[in-house]
């Protein structure tokens, strides 16, 4: 395995961008990868998040593409995500490492304008990243050819699964030229995405760089039993944020959107600096919120499992599970957003009576015992900073101060008026539809004139 860039066969010019971003030394998903997508080999690549899958195919892309040039609606390469957000992370990749080069890169994702996108296919794409709903969109609309493809990359392949993205992956297979090369880069690979490897890959030479499923080992895995309503829960989750050691910012994930806003709106009332991220947000507000929690502008991240894969934010200190997923490859995913690129990372589970069978599920799967975290509550040794501006932590007063008592009860009344208001909102929702959908002689609205008249 090579100990340096330059000796992996990239041009001068992405070494050049390589070096200028910081990096010196390859990963070893890097170092066997590289080599291979140079030799114009088909590859599998699997390794555990954090380990730069992304710059495993982006550098040896930008290198072979140094010769040649697009023509119009016609891609020389082309890179299916499964989400938006890491289609977008991508194209930040080819723009940071194709710094030195003269390519367009094309983004196709949804919540964009087709007019904008159609202008940018009509200059010629050299690389077209694009999630597979809105590829075939474009290919439908008759703005797209797919037959000057020389490279295909699937990324996230196991979160394709996931989504039931399959069928599209299929399609798009087939409209592309048979002489290709093929790329898989994921975390997992199960099988049915083996399956898909041997229909569309030529003689793939596999790559895997740790046993699958596995957590980092620079993770402090930790669980913590809690009541089962949601109220106890957020409880227990301030109490954590309030006493954590070395937190600087938190992903927190919920697996219903509707809990996303829910928590958010908890904690923002109990001054913490938070923001949601989740399906049902417009394309714009999503990017904002992604790009104020880079930039430390939000410390907290609420967000459901559209930000669980893939998701390039190197610094995260903690991940909280305020429920635990259901499935149990999700847990490696969620908890893969801290302890990246060997920085140490913390991630804690919240246990509720029911979730017994999902937490064996997760033990089994990544072959190891969790840690479960002492129910006794402790003082806080440091202030953490994930308050919002001129707050500070109301925790780690006496509980027999009145004080106390009262910002308790304030606690709890807050809690009940969240839940109150998104269950009138859900059903108000519920109803509205309903009436919308009910027809003119059933038990909501006016009764008809004609029937109020008195017949002669």
């Amino acid at each position: 395995m090579s100990d340096n860039f330059t000796k992996l066969g990239l041009s001068d010019k992405v070494t050049q961008a390589v070096t200028n971003a910081g990096y010196t030394v390859p990963t070893d998903i890097q170092a066997q990868a590289i080599p291979l997508v140079l030799g114009k080999q088909d590859v599998i690549g699997i390794a555990q998040t954090g380990t730069g899958k992304t710059a495993s195919f982006v550098l040896p892309m930008l290198t072979l593409l140094e010769k040649g040039r697009a023509r119009a609606r016609m891609p020389r390469t082309l890179i299916l995500e499964p989400t938006r957000e890491l289609a977008a992370q991508v194209h930040e990749n080819f723009e940071k490492y194709g710094i030195n080069h003269k390519l367009n890169v094309a983004l196709l994702i949804g919540g964009v304008s087709f007019v904008d996108q159609n202008k940018i296919l009509d200059r010629g794409a050299d690389v077209l990243i694009a999630t597979p709903g809105r590829l075939l969109d474009h290919f439908e609309r008759g703005k797209l050819l797919l037959t000057g493809v020389e490279i295909l990359v699937i990324d996230e392949a196991d979160r394709m699964l996931d989504m039931g993205f399959i069928p599209d992956i299929e399609r798009i297979c087939t409209l592309l030229p048979p002489r290709r090369q093929t790329l898989f880069f994921s975390a997992t690979m199960p099988d049915e995405i083996r399956k898909l490897t041997t229909r569309f890959l030529k003689n793939p030479i596999e790559v895997e760089t740790a046993e699958q499923n596995l957590t980092a080992s620079t993770i402090e895995q930790k669980l913590l039993k809690t009541g089962a309503k949601p109220a106890q829960k957020r409880e227990a989750l301030r109490e954590q944020l309030n006493i954590a050691t070395n937190l600087t910012n938190a992903i927190i994930f919920c697996n219903r959107k509707r809990d996303v806003a829910t928590l958010t709106r908890s904690l923002i009332r109990h001054k913490f600096n938070a923001g949601a991220l989740h399906g049902d947000m417009d394309q714009k507000s999503r990017m904002q919120t992604l790009s104020d929690f880079k930039n430390d502008k939000i410390k907290l991240l609420i967000a459901s499992d559209v930000a669980a894969r893939g998701l390039d934010i190197p610094n995260v200190s903690h991940v909280f599970n305020f429920d635990i997923p259901t499935h149990p490859e999700d847990y490696v995913h969620r908890i893969g957003r801290t302890g990246r690129a060997g920085r140490s990372g913390h991630s804690i589970t919240l246990i509720a009576p029911a979730d017994n069978k999902h937490l064996e599920a997760i033990e089994k799967l990544i072959n190891k015992k969790i840690e479960w975290i002492n129910s006794e509550k402790k003082e806080a040794t440091t202030q953490n900073n994930i308050k919002s501006p001129k707050e500070t932590s109301f925790k780690g007063k006496k509980p027999e101060d009145r004080q106390e008592k009262k910002s308790n009860t304030k606690t709890s009344n807050i809690d009940k008026a969240i839940e109150q208001n998104t269950t009138q909102s859900h059903n108000a929702n519920n109803n509205a539809k309903h009436s919308a959908n009910h027809n003119a002689f059933g038990n909501f609205g006016p009764t008809p004139a004609f029937l109020l008249r008195s017949c002669k």
